[in-house]
């Protein structure tokens, strides 16, 4: 089992930036994936940005340039750095994490752009 815990969300003005982070327990050898999604209100849960066991990362379009994902082995914990903040960046953010087949997922942290 994994346990993930989100932190780091509150609010923001537009242009400003946060940076989030994700506390991984349990079986951290085993995760081969992690990634960050996000769900605003009256929307489906999205993708915003994956990184891979090689360091490998991927981002939706509309944060490419603004997010960077990053993980940090030794505290096994997960960041995602959000600059450029726009009020459509509002949501609550989940951290994910993948054993084979098993996705695991944290309880989400809020996320308000807004002047």
């Amino acid at each position: 089992q994994v346990q993930l815990v989100e932190s780091g969300g509150g609010l923001v003005q537009p242009g400003g930036s946060l940076r989030l982070s994700c506390a991984a327990s349990g079986r951290i050898s085993a995760i081969n994936g992690m990634a960050w999604y996000r769900q605003a209100p009256g929307k489906q849960r999205e993708l915003v940005a994956i990184i891979t066991t090689g360091g490998g990362t991927d981002y939706a379009d509309s944060v490419k340039g603004r997010f960077t994902i990053s993980r940090d082995t030794a505290k096994n914990t997960m960041y995602l750095q959000m600059s450029g903040l726009r009020p459509e960046d509002t949501a609550v953010y989940y951290c994910q994490a993948r054993i084979t087949i098993f996705t695991f997922w944290g309880q989400g942290t809020q996320v308000t752009v807004s002047s």
